[in-house]
């Protein structure tokens, strides 16, 4: 079992009970998946960045991403119907705590000026969403190997109702807010 989830299991999920005065330990949200998202907007002209940005996904997660293809052609982009334009991996259970610790204790400490992730950022159902600018604040990544740096967007979905909910679980769990 993962640093996280034995962190969830013993000290996050009793304190949310408290806090929110929950009848039943099954109240109490949860991480359902976290999805990474890299749009590569510039594989139009060159498809070979595709398979880079599949590669670097699958080193950071341990997990085979899905290449997304565009859903409708825009003649100003020069996109036509089903050309791949990005790729995603969905994580779940261990691979999911895994990841989320990696992101909370390694990589969001090494972003240069970092002082926290916007609060403001949730959806109203109890999802957080984060952008990050460069792939190359995690671990694995090998600087030598990158043609080019580029960002992802990483959806963080929870069992929570509201937002106060989701932000009182992400906080126990170690997310680095703003003041």
């Amino acid at each position: 079992m993962s640093r996280l989830k034995e962190k969830y299991e013993n000290i996050v999920k009793p304190e949310l009970i408290k806090e929110f005065n929950y009848t039943s330990v099954m109240e109490a949200p949860r991480l359902e998946k976290i999805v990474i998202n890299m749009g590569l907007g510039d594989a139009v002209a060159n498809s070979k960045i595709i398979d880079d940005a599949v590669e670097e996904l699958r080193t950071l997660t341990g997990q085979q991403p899905v290449v997304t293809k565009a859903k409708k052609s825009v003649s100003n982009f020069k996109l036509r119907d089903g050309m791949p334009i990005g790729a995603k991996v969905t994580l779940r259970g261990e691979k999911m705590y895994h990841f989320l610790d990696k992101l909370v204790s390694i990589a969001l400490p090494r972003v240069r000026d970092f002082r926290g992730v916007s609060s403001n950022a949730f959806d109203g159902r109890g999802n957080y969403t984060l952008g990050v600018k460069e792939q190359i604040i995690f671990p694995e990544i090998n600087l030598d190997k990158i043609k080019k740096v580029r960002g992802m967007d990483i959806v963080i979905v929870t069992t929570a109702n509201t937002d106060q909910e989701c932000f009182a679980l992400l906080k126990h769990l170690g997310m680095p807010f703003k003041k």
